[in-house]
């Protein structure tokens, strides 16, 4: 796409009445900031697994060797790096996209063009690289010995989910932030609680003996879903599906309209911001 052509996609709306153009625009700048991201770097994407690495080593250690929750659940150390790369990329995804329209303030004021392709084009660079590190999740699941069975036909729906409610949250979010700039101190807070509130250093079945109301009630987060439900069919059939995690498929209801809901009061405010986006700046 040249520049000419973006500089006629007429806006500031949301979304271009031309889909063709507007998606050929998101891959376009997701791509872009998936280069620039890595560029003069040596290491290159090799950084971008420093983080999760080191924390999976140290967590793995204190968790499987102190806590010893390794011996209660088949397959830890892979169980803890799947749930680690699925957090890790809705926190990255979500926190980068909250100051991502206000960081593109030149371009927004100079360019005429859909504004939904800035945080679109956000999570899409951050999913290029989800993309390297599921592939490094699958040689380590080959690694460890870990069998596919056929519930592994799950995974693109699982992968959906993720992305759905990724992209939801980060269109509010970046929406948001041009009028409240607390939003970023305020994200940072729940991203790091929803690590914890999150079966990710532990199985879901340990609150499940506890109380079934609290696994219930953290099962209601969408991204506990997903982390479990990954587990079930991509790592170990024998876990408890999301569905029985949360006491059954009714219960599912709860996380899938937060999803979706997330994912229309994305658009709808961001929908309604756009037009405002170059005044607020």
């Amino acid at each position: 796409m040249s520049a000419r052509e973006v500089y006629e996609m007429k806006g500031p709306a949301a979304v271009s009445g031309d889909w063709r153009r507007f998606l050929d625009l998101t891959r376009m700048l997701a791509i872009t900031d998936f280069k620039l991201r890595f560029f003069g770097s040596i290491l290159g994407y090799l950084w971008t697994l420093m983080r999760p690495l080191m924390l999976f080593g140290v967590l793995y250690v204190v968790f499987s060797q102190v806590v010893r929750l390794g011996d209660q659940v088949p397959f830890y150390p892979v169980v803890l790096l799947s749930a680690m790369i699925l957090y890790f990329y809705f926190s990255e995804a979500t926190t980068k996209a909250v100051t991502c329209v206000v960081q593109s303030e030149n371009l927004v004021r100079k360019i005429q063009f859909p504004r939904l392709a800035i945080p679109l084009a956000s999570v899409g660079a951050v999913s290029l690289q989800f993309a390297l590190n599921l592939l490094v999740l699958l040689a380590f699941l080959a690694l460890s010995g870990v069998k596919l069975h056929s519930s592994i036909v799950q995974l693109p729906l699982i992968l959906v989910a993720l992305l759905a409610l990724t992209a939801g949250t980060s269109m509010l979010l970046s929406a948001v932030y041009v009028v409240a700039r607390d939003v970023a101190p305020i994200w940072e807070v729940v991203i790091q609680t929803l690590f914890y509130a999150t079966p990710i250093l532990y199985p879901v079945e340990l609150l499940s003996r506890e109380s079934e109301s609290l696994a219930r009630v953290a099962m209601a987060n969408p991204l506990a879903v997903i982390v479990q439900q990954m587990r079930h069919a991509v790592i170990d059939p024998t876990a408890p599906s999301a569905a029985q995690a949360i006491g059954g498929w009714g219960w599912m209801l709860v996380p899938a309209a937060i999803t979706v809901a997330l994912l229309i009061a994305g658009y709808v405010v961001f929908d309604r911001m756009a037009p405002r986006i170059a005044e607020e700046l």
